[in-house]
């Protein structure tokens, strides 16, 4: 078995690759990275690479976090991260831009694509992860 630690900015590239290797048999794409310096991040890729080497199945999450790049976003996409790492919904967050739910549903959907979350937990770890927000505030 070949795994594989895929290394690119763009989430889409790096999306096409993970699809394109894991169809093929006998390779699997065990993590995601943003970028080089990602890449060889400490204790995830050394833990996955010693569960490789012992001969354990490699399981990483889709990414590998505490990287994950903002420089992406709009400012406006920032906020609604903001705002998600605060705990608001969609509809709290509508309220506070002064913007159409449909117009946060956007965002959201184009933020998750740029951070490279599936979810409103994902999102929330990135936010505390960036320092966006605090426990408590």
């Amino acid at each position: 078995m070949i795994t594989v630690l895929l290394a690119d900015d763009h989430t889409l590239v790096r999306t096409g690759y993970r699809l394109m290797l894991n169809a093929q048999p006998g390779i699997t794409v065990v993590g995601e990275a943003a970028d080089g310096l990602e890449a060889v991040a400490p204790r995830l890729l050394l833990g996955l690479i010693r569960t490789h080497v012992r001969g354990a199945p490699s399981q990483a999450p889709a990414r590998i976090r505490g990287r994950t790049p903002l420089d992406g976003l709009t400012a406006r996409e920032l906020e609604v991260l903001t705002l998600i790492g605060g705990g608001r919904s969609n509809a709290e967050i509508a309220d506070a831009l002064a913007i159409s739910p449909n117009t946060v549903k956007n965002h959201v959907t184009a933020l998750f694509a740029k951070i490279g979350a599936r979810d409103q937990a994902q999102a929330v770890i990135v936010a505390y992860e960036r320092g966006l927000v605090r426990p408590g505030e």
